[in-house]
């Protein structure tokens, strides 16, 4: 995969992106697992210890199926995040293919430099290069810098997840 330029926002670096796969595991599981709190709803609370089980089994889950991995780096910090995106859910009403974004994660330091537009952009080139007519995700309320991002390229809210606690 070609390097890309990440708009000017990282440092006016280049920010590589590359498929990834099983030789990437362990990177994703160390940044999954520190960011992992990110994702927590602020309606639900769990111990970070039972947070991180479960990224490990969606990591698991992922690797074992149909996947795509996509991989940002840099000549001078090396990894800087990944988009990991199943490629063979279909969504859960329509039945419709789908790509599905499981998780993606940007080192904190990279943050808001262009590094997860450029991986959001791949992952759905991707998914496209796979005949997949839409992309998916989840992204909690309270994950603004997030919503941001997926706005700016054109998410939209489909559905809504609504919890009460008892």
């Amino acid at each position: 995969m070609a390097d890309a330029a990440a708009g000017g926002d990282f440092l006016n670096a280049q920010i590589a992106l590359r498929r990834g796969g099983e030789a990437d595991r362990a990177f994703v599981l160390d940044l999954g697992r520190r960011t992992a709190l990110d994702s927590m709803s602020a309606v639900r609370q769990a111990p970070a210890p039972q947070i991180e089980a479960n990224f490990e089994r969606l990591v698991a889950f992922a690797f074992d199926g149909s996947y795509v991995l996509v991989v940002a780096e840099n000549a001078l910090d090396g990894p800087l995040g990944f988009c990991l995106m199943l490629d063979t859910l279909p969504d859960e009403v329509s039945g419709t293919p789908q790509g599905f974004v499981a998780y993606m994660a940007v080192e904190p330091d990279s943050r808001r430099r262009g590094v997860g537009r450029a991986l959001l952009a791949t992952a759905e080139t991707a998914a496209s290069e796979r005949g997949l007519p839409h992309v998916a995700l989840m992204v909690t309320e309270n994950n603004v810098a997030a919503r941001e991002l997926y706005a700016q390229a054109g998410y939209i809210t489909e559905r809504r997840l609504l919890c009460k606690t008892l």
